[in-house]
């Protein structure tokens, strides 16, 4: 899928820099590859019976308490999906995953939840379906991305460890 023509028949146009293959938030760090806005960690994950999805985007540094996270959503012990079901559910390899990967979820299978830390934030990282560019997605065209995909975003107090 063309994702810049997507977003574009949208009337989403975000910059994008391209940069070297960034796999993890610290690989950005370890290259310096210094881009404004807001950074993003994204974590796609599971229930314990593999029957509910979300895709949770949170600040690089933070350490999720997947428990706590569990019991706030009333969801039966959240864990860290598999390279299968990212591929399944969101047609991109780890390493790529950003918000823009649920244009591939056709299905609404993934729910997406943003940590309420990112409120504030702007110009947000994510990776086009590919992780050697970085497009800079506004607030304004994050939540019309969320909304032309069909899915609603799920503001978070999201625990940390």
């Amino acid at each position: 899928m063309d994702i810049m023509a997507r977003l574009a028949d949208w009337q989403i146009r975000p910059p994008l820099i391209e940069h070297p293959s960034l796999h993890r938030c610290d690989d950005a760090d370890r290259l310096l590859v210094d881009r404004p806005g807001t950074r993003l960690k994204n974590l796609f994950l599971r229930d314990n019976y593999g029957r509910r999805h979300a895709l949770l985007l949170t600040r690089p540094g933070k350490q999720v308490d997947l428990k706590a996270l569990s019991r706030q959503q009333g969801w039966s012990r959240i864990g860290f999906a598999s390279a299968e079901r990212l591929e399944r559910y969101l047609g991109v390899a780890p390493g790529q995953v950003s918000v823009l990967a649920l244009v591939n979820d056709v299905e609404q299978q993934v729910e997406l939840w943003l940590d309420e830390e990112l409120k504030d934030g702007d110009d947000f990282h994510c990776h086009p379906l590919r992780n050697t560019a970085t497009l800079l997605l506004s607030r304004a065209d994050l939540l019309r991305f969320a909304e032309h995909t069909g899915h609603p975003i799920q503001w978070l107090a999201v625990p940390e460890s």
